[in-house]
């Protein structure tokens, strides 16, 4: 069982004063307002990141441990007038240890630069550049130096942020199943958003030797599954893993490949959710329901396919392994249709086929109702008919071969 329950809501809610009152107790240029605060996002002079980056290269054997992927930039949904005085507690579940870690935080969706000018995790300082501070470019993402911080496999960290002159947008993960939350001087608040934090790295433990990254939609993502608990299928996986093999959700609800829909669509963030991502080594691909589904649904099954084999071209130029996942059926959710759901049949019969990944999970063959073929098998159906639910998502996780996982041993490069 993974452990959650207790530890976030501990650290979340009772080292909040505390950590408020040191972050306060920061002096000079910890702690901005008015115009020296404007002046200290334009100006920063360390520990600035002013262009889009890849996690930054260090000494080291680094693995991320988690990781979200942005999805979309939303108006500030901070309670405090005194701005200086809020703060992000996201709150993550680690699938592998470490004795040090790094952050990466996005301002993807931003417009302006985004001054951050108070790190910690599990209040542990956090640093960049050697600066306590760091300003964000519009669009942009920065990755803070090593901090030393024990990080155990299936555990829950916090991330605390401080950003006293942002007004927004927000780069955030929303739908996380993950109780976050925000504070400021009027109270504590909870929120299933992740703030700006979109990667936690670790290195120090031998046993862990690479990073799958499950890429997908919400049926990757979580959908259906219980808040809190972990039960999303990477985390399962996770947990049969034991540590010895980094798993990290980059699924987001509603995503698609061809298309913007929820998130930027797959074949333009892969670069960066996926290839970018500490130690990959695999990828499990479970995309293409969308674009069968939501509007405007796709009719031709080879777009899907191409844009499917497009994406394994990509990830073998970089070494990866790459499996990739059936669509599952969906009958009795409101948009199917008879010949939406024979697009849906031609892409599994071509991803069956050979040909397009290395190694497929048939979650459509695992999933489906054997006396309705069309349908989720009621044990595994969330209510919706295109979810699953806890029991749905373990299952979709003992699809995939941990003797094989684990015996290929993974040579990653030293970041």
């Amino acid at each position: 069982m993974p452990r959650r329950q207790g530890y976030a809501l501990l650290i979340a809610l009772v080292t909040g004063t505390a950590v408020l009152a040191a972050a306060v107790a920061f002096a000079g240029s910890l702690l901005f307002t008015g115009d020296r605060a404007t002046a200290a996002a334009a100006t920063a002079p360390q520990g600035v990141a002013r262009t889009p980056a890849a996690p930054a290269h260090a000494s080291g054997h680094w693995l991320a441990t988690w990781a979200a992927a942005p999805v979309l930039g939303v108006a500030d949904p901070a309670q405090a007038q005194d701005r200086s005085r809020r703060l992000i507690r996201n709150v993550v579940h680690t699938s592998v240890g470490g004795a040090e870690a790094r952050l990466t935080l996005s301002n993807l969706f931003g417009t302006a630069p985004l001054l951050i000018d108070h790190v910690t995790v599990n209040t542990r300082p956090v640093t960049f550049r050697g600066a306590p501070s760091v300003t964000v470019a519009a669009g942009g993402q920065t990755v803070s130096d090593a901090v030393a911080v024990p990080v155990t496999a299936d555990a829950d960290l916090v991330v605390t942020l401080r950003t006293p002159t942002a007004d927004g947008p927000v780069t955030t993960h929303p739908n996380s199943h993950q109780t976050s939350y925000t504070e400021d001087e009027h109270g504590t608040w909870s929120t299933t958003q992740w703030r700006y934090l979109t990667a936690v790295d670790v290195r120090g433990d031998a046993r862990a030797t690479a990073t799958l990254v499950a890429f997908g939609d919400s049926l990757t993502a979580g959908t259906g599954s219980t808040t809190d608990a972990n039960t999303r299928w990477p985390d399962v996986l996770a947990d049969r893993l034991d540590g010895r093999y980094a798993v990290v959700n980059e699924g987001i609800g509603g995503n698609r490949l061809l298309h913007d829909n929820t998130g930027p669509r797959a074949l333009d963030r892969f670069e960066r959710d996926v290839l970018g991502v500490s130690g990959v080594k695999t990828v499990v691909i479970a995309l293409g329901i969308n674009d069968v589904q939501a509007h405007p649904k796709e009719t031709d099954p080879d777009r899907i396919t191409d844009a499917l084999r497009g994406l394994t071209r990509r990830a073998h130029a970089r070494g990866l392994r790459v499996i990739g996942a059936t669509l599952m059926p969906y009958r009795g959710y409101h948009t199917w249709a008879p010949a939406q759901n024979e697009v849906r049949e031609r892409v599994n019969a071509e991803i069956r086929a050979g040909g397009i990944f290395d190694e497929v999970i048939d979650s459509d063959l695992a999933m489906r109702d054997p006396a309705h073929p069309q349908r989720l098998r009621p044990a595994y159906d969330s209510g919706d008919h295109l979810h699953l639910n806890d029991a749905g998502y373990a299952r979709l996780a003992a699809l995939i071969d941990v003797d094989t996982l684990l015996g290929t041993r993974a040579t990653t490069d030293a970041l």
